[in-house]
């Protein structure tokens, strides 16, 4: 996993495809290529033998055919698919932007022009070296156009629970806040968001949350059960109250701090999430 901090200082965990994938995504790709550019040659021949084109035609032909299928081919695709060739695809790859967003026409662009060079005119070497040495297994294409490679069917791991509710649960709207676990046991996170608190949450407007408040909270959440229960819950209904001035609307009567700041936090993530990744819905 690949961790990507968004311009709001959210943290998302993308999953980096891994090199052999890669590999054989660009495999499928060239034998693509190569087939449309063999066809190309083929018709240009036809047209040569039948007096139809002349050689300098034919040979224009060629070369403006074997600039569209190298670099016309990643550019076409991957902009009208949002980061997929057909390579891609069949391997469920995808190319997005560092910061998680999706690519658009300028990054593939960069991409396919550089690919042209360091995967064709040499033999893809460049390639395969800047990829080995990249965290994110980079080729030089990714590295000018500031993108990387994913992979979309990677099983996606639970996002960060800010949170483990003790056994009992926190007290909430109707009930306890879920939850059965204590701290130090090893089990599943808990649901980030209540079912009863969705509604509310998706309300929220978080656009004057700023990010250094928001980390301090995430924070807080983090260290929940290494800190003394007077000066925690001082501290947790101080955090709470700081953020509730800047987030609206106001929280359910009842609904624990602690509880507060962590569907608050679980709402700005989820968003964060959807934005930056559009063809995925965001975990509830």
């Amino acid at each position: 996993m690949e961790q990507i901090v968004t311009g709001e200082a959210v943290v998302l965990d993308l999953p980096c495809a891994r090199f052999p994938a890669r590999i054989l995504s660009r495999i499928i790709d060239m034998a693509v290529e190569l087939v449309a550019f063999f066809i190309i040659a083929i018709l240009v021949g036809a047209g040569e033998s039948s007096g139809t084109l002349d050689s300098a035609t034919g040979s224009a032909l060629i070369l403006t055919g074997f600039v569209l299928v190298i670099v016309g081919y990643p550019l076409a695709f991957e902009t009208m698919s949002r980061g997929r060739t057909l390579g891609k695809l069949a391997l469920g790859l995808r190319v997005v932007t560092d910061d998680g967003g999706p690519e658009r026409f300028r990054h593939a662009l960069v991409r396919a022009l550089a690919g042209a060079v360091e995967c064709w005119a040499l033999f893809g070497v460049p390639a395969l070296i800047t990829s080995i040495l990249s965290a994110r297994g980079k080729r030089l294409g990714d590295i000018f156009a500031g993108t990387f490679v994913l992979r979309e069917r990677a099983p996606r791991p639970a996002p960060p629970s800010y949170l483990t509710v003790p056994a009992g649960g926190i007290a909430g709207p109707g009930g306890p806040y879920p939850g059965t676990w204590g701290p130090g046991v090893a089990q599943p996170a808990v649901t980030l968001i209540d079912p009863a608190l969705r509604p509310w949450a998706a309300s929220l407007d978080l656009s004057a949350l700023p990010d250094p408040l928001a980390e301090s909270a995430a924070s807080y959440l983090s260290r929940y059960w290494q800190l003394n229960s007077g000066p925690r819950d001082a501290l947790g209904q101080q955090l709470a109250t700081d953020v509730a001035a800047r987030v609206s609307p106001p929280p359910p009567p009842g609904l624990a701090p602690v509880v507060y700041l962590h569907t608050v936090l679980a709402e700005r993530r989820n968003r964060a999430f959807a934005r930056l990744m559009p063809w995925s819905s965001a975990p509830q």
